[in-house]
């Protein structure tokens, strides 16, 4: 079994009011570097990793560095965890894609896996690059002894949950991803364990 953390970066500007990040370059916020230090002091102490690996993005990088130091872990990024391609959304906030797209905004919130964003991705497309990271972690850890982390994005997390708790696509909206969040599960030639999903116990007094 090869033990995945799972994690989502840490606090970033365009989350409230929440904005179609995607693809747009931002920085961790003072408090998302905070996040970031609380999560790496808790994987060091409860489940130092092997590797991390993280979305080229600079939040992912940034967060996963912090872990890959008070690890002493490896660390590389994985193009297969950028961020969801909002295309013609990028960087609008719901309210400016509603009163332009109010139809395409009512399916992206009421039949996401129906939606595929003008200029940009479906969840489908995302789905398929998730499974292609997953596979080559796996490829690459087979026999790792210690967890592997991934760090991604609120999209890109729930896109791979999805995946690992076998739910369709439809489901999408259920599934919460905080910042610096922790998901935990293994992964083996014939089971899927989940131990942990959306995990902040690290963050409760930032």
């Amino acid at each position: 079994m090869t033990r995945i953390l799972l994690v989502r970066h840490g606090h970033v500007e365009g989350i409230e009011p929440v904005r179609f990040r995607g693809r747009s370059d931002t920085q961790l916020t003072s408090l998302g570097r905070t996040q970031a230090l609380r999560l790496a002091a808790r994987l060091q102490k409860h489940s130092p990793p092997a590797f991390v690996y993280t979305s080229p993005m600079s939040r992912c990088v940034d967060t996963g560095t912090y872990i890959a130091t008070a690890c002493t872990a490896t660390s590389a990024t994985l193009g297969y965890l950028n961020d969801l391609d909002y295309g013609n959304w990028q960087w609008l906030t719901h309210a400016e894609v509603k009163q332009k797209w109010p139809e395409e905004f009512e399916v992206w919130r009421a039949k996401p896996h129906l939606m595929r964003f003008p200029g940009g991705e479906s969840l489908q497309d995302l789905v398929c690059r998730t499974a292609d990271a997953l596979r080559y972690v796996l490829d690459k850890h087979a026999n790792e002894q210690r967890p592997v982390v991934l760090v991604g994005h609120d999209s890109v997390n729930r896109a791979l949950l999805i995946q690992l708790l076998d739910q369709p696509l439809s489901a999408y909206w259920r599934i919460e991803q905080s910042p610096c969040a922790i998901n935990e599960f293994d992964v083996g030639p014939a089971s899927i364990k989940i131990h942990r999903v959306n995990d902040t116990a690290h963050l409760e007094e930032v």
